[in-house]
């Protein structure tokens, strides 16, 4: 190629493919008119009208109902509900039995070894059940990851929309939320991917984990199943709930016999004692889950069907050794 007199020599421009770049060459020469790379958006937790600039007053999600609670955990109000329960009703049952014996010391010697024992029992069923949940859940999981390699994208779409159909999402976002869930799994080494191990990635801005807990698999046992994983802690938390909340419900039937040598005297004490106790709890387990409502009528509701099934109990009890003890 030849070049002209006074005209300056032409010098091509660089490729601008990265792998035609070499250590030590100039970097690619780029149009003034190439478009930048757009800003990434703003994570959601940041999008509040609040801080927009000329805005101020209180953020939507800061606005409170009239009647707006904060619940227990449910897990911990079942096992309370069920370790007082049965402490309330089961010992109070025994005690007002042996109470046709005549004597309160025979009372307080059955009643505590009931009361020890059923604690003990109690806290170990707790922790039994929590572990054969857990091991349904872990078995479902290895099963549902598996049918998850081994099935069409088409099935899998079928099933993500058969758990978001029924709540009013449409077809084409819930292949589009099947895809993402597949990809999620297999990118990141969950219970669906292929791979080997992996390691657990935490991202800061968005706290997304990358584990057992997302991908496909997880959708599919939490919102089509409705399971999730128990704790090894859950386990033992549950047993010591329950367990505790056995022992020390047991114990409130029993105190009168303690300072009324007559069992028949001190059962009256007894009852009356458990029976205010039987309401109290009703009405706190009809608030601390919700039950309540507004009014007042939930409460007296909650308290009043809880001394039922503990009045029945002991009727039950008591009508049972009175008969034996008038066969003989």
């Amino acid at each position: 190629m030849s070049v002209s007199e006074g005209s300056a020599p032409s010098v091509p421009l660089p490729s601008r493919n990265a792998s035609d770049q070499t250590v030590g060459k100039k970097p690619p020469v780029w149009a003034i008119s190439a478009s930048a790379p757009a800003a990434p958006p703003a994570p959601l937790p940041a999008k509040c009208d609040r801080h927009q600039p000329g805005r101020s007053g209180v953020c939507c999600k800061e606005l409170k109902d009239d009647d707006e609670r904060t619940l227990v955990d449910p897990d911990v109000v079942r096992d309370v509900v069920i370790g007082l329960s049965d402490g309330l009703t089961v010992p109070f049952a025994l005690t007002a039995g042996l109470s046709s014996l005549g004597e309160s010391r025979l009372v307080i010697l059955g009643g505590i070894a009931e009361l020890v024992a059923g604690a003990i029992s109690m806290g170990i069923g707790g922790f039994l059940a929590a572990q054969a949940e857990r091991d349904h859940y872990r078995y479902l999981q290895k099963q549902t990851a598996a049918r998850v390699i081994r099935s069409c994208d088409g099935e899998m779409e079928r099933e993500v929309y058969g758990v978001l159909g029924p709540i009013g999402v449409n077809e084409a976002t819930s292949r589009l939320v099947a895809k993402h869930l597949r990809d999620v799994e297999m990118d990141s080494g969950g219970e669906g991917s292929d791979s080997a191990s992996s390691d657990t990635r935490v991202e800061e801005g968005s706290a997304l984990r990358w584990s057992k807990s997302v991908g496909l698999t997880a959708f599919l046992l939490k919102f089509g199943e409705g399971l999730e994983e128990v704790t090894t802690a859950r386990m033992y938390i549950s047993a010591f709930t329950i367990g505790m909340g056995y022992l020390l419900g047991g114990i409130i039937p029993l105190l009168p016999y303690f300072f009324v040598p007559r069992a028949r005297t001190a059962l009256i004490y007894s009852s009356i004692v458990t029976g205010i106790v039987l309401l109290l709890f009703g009405a706190v387990k009809a608030r601390i889950t919700g039950a309540a409502g507004r009014g007042a009528g939930g409460y007296i509701w909650g308290a009043f069907s809880t001394l039922l099934v503990g009045g029945a109990a002991a009727a039950a009890a008591y009508g049972l050794v009175a008969a034996l003890e008038g066969a003989e």
